[in-house]
């Protein structure tokens, strides 16, 4: 029970990834679902396969549109015309199915309805929408075609709209069993293959069965995929189905029947749609596809069930296994301890099952849910990243509280000297300032318990103090593993800047056995990133009455801090400023590194790598440093190719050395995409470090 509440990320992840399942099944909501479900059939559209996806050539639309209305000069169709249309469609064309989308549900004022009735018997294969009216998930009636027009024909319901309360698109047809039970009714698509067909439809164990031709799997919602087509167009102009495989009921109505016999190979054994694509008719609705006419969604859904469902639901076991992939996955991320490809490995899963689930539904047609897995997957990565922070944080608080009231001796001597230093309040004087950091700390203190942690930083943080205080630096605080510490105050040392420089150098180099001691105890190897700079700062006790730090602040503090942060892009160890070195130019060795501007302080500064005292530098460090020199002097004539040669042979000498790799990357970069004309030479760094 404790290692579960030690690892609440992982009990977190496996929660989450459960109610994922459990709405996924419910599917409470179905917005970003269904905006998924669009995306994914555009895709399929271009990229898959056409025979599949593409319009049927058993279906016909016969349209009326807004150039039908201007050669009929009147509006709506009247039913002795629609009545010719449907003799001509049955006995001139020979249509095996006529379905008629226009609610026949009022009589007409104009006695046109025993010519339309007769025309309906004669035919023998109308098939006419009635409305289904449905409030929520609860079938209310049947809004049916008058009785004369109903006992004449086949009835099926139309019940076009969105799963979504939200979005308007639509890419599901529902089937509602309570219809069928009570009115013995079905979707006017599935009923017009049937009628297609000549067999009855069936329902069973989430599967629609019209003869031996057609098996439709339905989701748990009773909910069938519909397969949109991809239509030729013309530039940024698409036509529209109807376009396609249509005949304006013009063609119909007022050619003669030797024309009309001409034309019956596009209707003949087919199933014909008679519906409205005029825009008067507000029948449009939103689609992957954009806006579709209501008898243009019929046609696909019917294209969809003559193709067995082009597109079916995946089953709950391979939902269950993709979820549990996911899941296993974002689990193992937790092995990773550095945030950076935690994070890219996150992402990267996250990636795959978007693409992965994409090219079932646009190459296999099968559909898997995406929303609910990605929104589970989001959370966990956040639990997973929360419980790696905090922790962390919890390290930094355990190391605030071991060191946080250490304070210099020299401090405390001056306090008893003159306990007025006691009070707030600062004064400015000219200081240097140092910060150090160690190299890549959250990851390795990961790898260790709270205790060998405290042990290691112990052991690391009094070797680093006892050479500070050695130098008479002021140890200002402890910031987790970082160290803060300044020369100049309280004391005035006119030195200050040799001072810390010399006692940064004796400290890198009290890092060598150090690391080596490590490793021979099996602990992890310390790198420390240093950073000095020579100033004016405020220094004294900050703080309040109840609780007082002796410290420093000021622009010239900032840039000690930005210098550490710095070296981790030239791969340095020890970073000082211009103004450090005009104190010390002719006491120790340095590097040039170059010339920046750091984050917050828009002023360029020029940095130097510090590498030992004065004349201690020899052999191939000495070699490096020449050759290092010279490609930066190449560098700064923007003579990027000859700069990367010296910067490559300093490589040959120093394998590994940060700097001359950082430059050798520049030099690359500069040949493909070279700095403009108004360069000077000044690089900005654009994180703190």
């Amino acid at each position: 029970m404790s290692h579960l509440r030690k690892r609440y990320d992982i009990v977190a992840v496996l929660l989450f990834f459960l109610l994922a399942s459990f709405l996924e099944y419910q599917e409470p909501f179905s917005l970003l679902e269904d905006e998924t479900l669009s995306y994914r059939q555009l895709m399929r559209t271009y990229y898959g396969d056409p025979e599949l996806s593409g319009p049927s050539e058993d279906v016909v639309i016969v349209y009326t549109d807004e150039d039908f209305y201007a050669e009929y000069e009147k509006f709506p169709l009247m039913r002795v015309d629609l009545a010719q249309i449907v003799d001509r469609l049955k006995q001139v064309m020979g249509a095996k199915v006529i379905g008629i989308d226009m609610l026949l549900d009022f009589n007409s004022a104009y006695g046109e309805d025993p010519t339309l009735e007769l025309a309906f018997e004669e035919a023998g294969n109308v098939l006419l929408v009635s409305q289904a009216d449905i409030a929520g998930d609860e079938f209310i009636k049947l809004n049916r075609a008058i009785p004369r027009f109903a006992s004449r024909t086949v009835n099926g319901y139309s019940n076009i709209h969105s799963t979504s309360a939200i979005s308007e698109s639509i890419v599901r047809l529902t089937v509602y069993p309570e219809i069928t039970a009570e009115q013995d009714g079905w979707p006017f698509a599935v009923q017009a293959v049937a009628m297609f067909l000549g067999e009855t439809p069936v329902m069973q164990e989430g599967v629609l069965t019209i003869g031996d031709q057609v098996n439709v799997p339905l989701d748990q919602f009773n909910d069938m995929y519909i397969d949109y087509p991809l239509l030729p167009g013309d530039g940024a102009v698409t036509q529209r189905l109807h376009d396609v495989i249509g005949i304006s009921a013009s063609d119909i109505l007022f050619e003669d029947e030797e024309a009309l016999e001409d034309l019956s190979f596009l209707v003949e054994g087919k199933i014909v749609l008679i519906g409205e694509v005029a825009e008067v008719s507000h029948d449009e609705f939103e689609t992957p596809l954009g806006n579709v006419f209501g008898v243009e969604i019929i046609a696909n859904t019917i294209a969809t069930i003559l193709k067995n469902a082009s597109l079916q639901p995946a089953s709950f076991v391979a939902e269950s296994l993709v979820g549990l992939v996911l899941m296993l996955s974002l689990m193992g991320t937790t092995l990773l301890h550095n945030p950076a490809p935690r994070t890219l490995v996150s992402f990267l899963l996250m990636v795959a099952h978007i693409v992965a689930v994409s090219l079932t539904y646009i190459y296999l047609g099968i559909v898997f849910s995406m929303s609910y897995i990605l929104i589970a997957g989001f959370l966990s990565f956040l639990m997973i990243s929360a419980r790696f922070y905090l922790n962390e944080l919890g390290q930094k608080a355990l190391i605030r509280d071991a060191f946080g009231q250490y304070l210099s001796p020299k401090v405390v001597s001056d306090l008893v000297k003159d306990p007025e230093k006691l009070t707030l309040g600062g004064e400015e004087r000219e200081m240097t300032a140092y910060f150090s950091d160690i190299e890549g700390f959250s990851s390795f203190s990961e790898r260790l318990s709270p205790t060998d942690l405290v042990y290691l930083l112990n052991e690391y943080l009094t070797d680093m103090c006892n050479i500070l205080i050695g130098y008479e630096g002021t140890v200002d605080k402890f910031e987790g593993d970082a160290i803060i510490s300044f020369w100049g105050a309280p004391s005035y040392q006119e030195d200050h800047a040799k001072l810390a420089c010399y006692a940064s150098i004796e400290m890198n180099q009290a890092l060598v056995p150090f690391r080596e001691k490590m490793l021979q105890e099996h602990r992890p190897e310390i790198r420390v990133r240093m950073g000095l700079n020579t100033g004016s700062m405020l220094v004294g006790n900050m703080g309040s009455a109840q609780r007082m730090n002796y410290t420093m602040m000021g622009n010239a503090v900032n840039l000690a801090a930005r210098l550490e942060g710095a070296n981790k892009v030239y791969g340095s160890d020890i970073m000082i400023s211009q103004f450090t070195y005009e104190f010390v130019r002719d006491l120790v060795d340095v590097r040039e590194l170059d010339t920046i501007r750091v984050v917050g302080i828009n002023e360029p500064v020029t940095v130097y790598q510090l590498l030992d005292r004065k004349n201690r530098v020899a052999g191939k460090q000495a070699d490096l440093v020449e050759s290092f020199q010279r490609g930066l002097a190449s560098y700064k004539q923007r003579d990027f190719v000859a700069a990367m040669a010296q910067f490559k042979k300093g490589l040959s000498i120093v394998k590994d050395d940060g700097p001359s790799l950082t430059y050798h990357q520049r030099c690359q970069e500069y040949q493909t995409n070279p700095p403009d004309e108004t360069w000077d030479g000044v690089f900005t760094l654009a994180a703190k470090g």
